[in-house]
């Protein structure tokens, strides 16, 4: 099998320059799978799928389908990043993260960058993120973001964007940890010469940022992951970080608070603990201070968090910075506060309560891509070019209604990597989902989540929307 008759039709190809011929990086790989014997690589992808399928590796899709547990899919050809391009994602993800970490502390202390008028206190107070509960907390160590998911998609001109920043509970990382484990198994001569970054051990680092949040009051702080329960989309993942790190998975039910300190259950009777890993999103973490109907959360961990007794992550009310018209003011925050111009760019956004700027989407909206600021996992997109004529019209009504609600982007041409398409490749579209932790210090992990578009001409990468995944290769040194 060979890239002979392989087109990057007019795209940026992350293997492959506009002539054909392999990007600095990609050479050793192109060539490596061309000496591969006829059917050799199909029977090695059937091979991963396989290995996927008995470790377990699912989602579970929401919807008209609710509750359906599917592998998530996968293809066996690596998106690669070179070292030099690596640089500056790593650094300008740094930067981003640091800087956001100021903003959340800032809109729940003083505000200045709403008084310095950076910001404008409207779309603070509006945002459906911003938590009033959280005003005057002082978490551990000062950081709110813990852990989070960076969405990065490459435009037509070769050059990396953010796309979006996922501060509440971002998931997908145990899919990067699988997808190398996989790939190492079912093709490892070609990794062994790739002068490959390591991602496993991820799990090692997000403990000890964990458990760095505790080390004013435990020698050896206990740590918990708190999971909604086996019917959430990301309970694999759950449970994998929880075996991975050798600590507890929890539900709700599992811990009580007394005298002020979280404790867990156990068949020898109460532990305390001092540091939960939450993937329960805000309004369902304590039914004492957010939604009183939930069953999810424990009563009273709100006020332990408050009191300094227990370290929650990500901190409560981190979301504010998940919102997308917020996403807009991001190279504003790193202006503002560290006096510097943002290593890695946002894609251009119209922010919809701006009467001027909603008016441009309005009469532009067939070019653009028109998104809801608070859904998740490419739902209540509106993808103008693609986009039915009754869905522009739905999607113009919906922005005149609740502007608030919306913002707009133009079209990005997605870059593409090769995919396997039953006996030869194809281009499908992909973005990036980097993880940041922020522990003693801020660490990214060398590789990341590549969601790739399995449906022809797709630019919907999301599991849930028919995407699929990729291991993420970054180059150790200029090969």
């Amino acid at each position: 099998m060979n890239f002979k008759n392989y087109k990057v039709e007019g795209f940026f190809d992350e293997y492959f320059d506009p002539n054909n011929v392999p990007r600095k990086g990609a050479s050793l790989l192109v060539n490596r799978i061309e000496s591969l014997t006829d059917g050799e690589l199909i029977n090695r992808q059937k091979a991963a799928e396989a290995a996927l399928f008995n470790m377990g590796v699912t989602f579970t899709v929401y919807g008209k389908e609710s509750g359906i547990e599917r592998i998530f899919p996968f293809d066996i050809l690596p998106r690669i990043i070179h070292s030099d391009e690596w640089d500056k994602i790593e650094k300008g993800l740094k930067q981003r993260i640091f800087a956001l970490n100021k903003f959340i502390d800032d809109i729940y202390h003083d505000q200045k960058i709403i008084k310095d008028k950076v910001i404008p206190k409207e779309i603070i107070s509006t945002s459906k993120s911003f938590r009033k509960q959280c005003t005057g907390v002082n978490p551990p160590k000062g950081i709110w973001c813990h852990i989070t998911g960076t969405d990065i998609v490459r435009d037509k001109d070769g050059e990396f964007y953010v796309l979006e920043d996922n501060l509440r509970c971002p998931s997908g990382v145990s899919y990067v940890l699988e997808n190398r484990l996989v790939l190492k198994r079912v093709l490892p001569r070609i990794f062994e010469q790739g002068h490959i970054k390591p991602v496993d051990d991820y799990q090692n680092f997000l403990l000890e940022s964990l458990q760095y949040l505790a080390s004013d009051i435990a020698i050896h702080p206990n740590v918990v992951v708190l999971t909604p329960g086996i019917y959430n989309s990301a309970y694999f993942e759950h449970s994998f970080l929880a075996q991975q790190m050798g600590v507890e998975l929890v539900q709700g039910n599992d811990l009580v608070v007394s005298d002020g300190y979280v404790y867990m259950r156990t068949t020898k009777g109460y532990e305390k603990v001092d540091v939960i890993y939450r993937r329960i999103d805000d309004d369902f973490l304590d039914p004492k201070s957010f939604k009183k109907e939930s069953l999810l959360g424990v009563p009273g961990i709100m006020e332990s968090y408050k009191s300094g007794k227990v370290a929650l992550a990500n901190a409560p009310g981190t979301g504010i910075a998940d919102d997308k018209t917020i996403y807009a003011y991001v190279p504003e925050m790193i202006k503002y506060y560290l006096g510097e111009d943002a290593i890695l760019s946002n894609v251009p956004t119209y922010v919809c309560w701006d009467e001027k700027q909603k008016n441009y989407v309005l009469d532009n909206i067939g070019k653009l891509v028109v998104k809801p600021v608070n859904e998740s996992g490419g739902y209540g997109i509106v993808v103008g070019p693609h986009a039915s004529m009754k869905d522009l019209e739905d999607a113009k009504t919906n922005i005149s209604k609740d502007p608030r609600n919306f913002i707009a982007q133009p079209t990005l041409s997605l870059s593409r990597v090769p995919v396997l398409v039953e006996d030869h490749f194809e281009g499908r579209h992909v973005d990036f989902r980097p993880y940041i932790l922020y522990g003693k210090d801020i660490y990214v992990l060398p590789g990341g989540l590549t969601r790739v578009a399995l449906k022809k001409g797709s630019l919907i990468v999301n599991s849930s929307q028919g995407g699929g995944s990729k291991d993420t290769w970054v180059l150790d040194s200029p090969t």
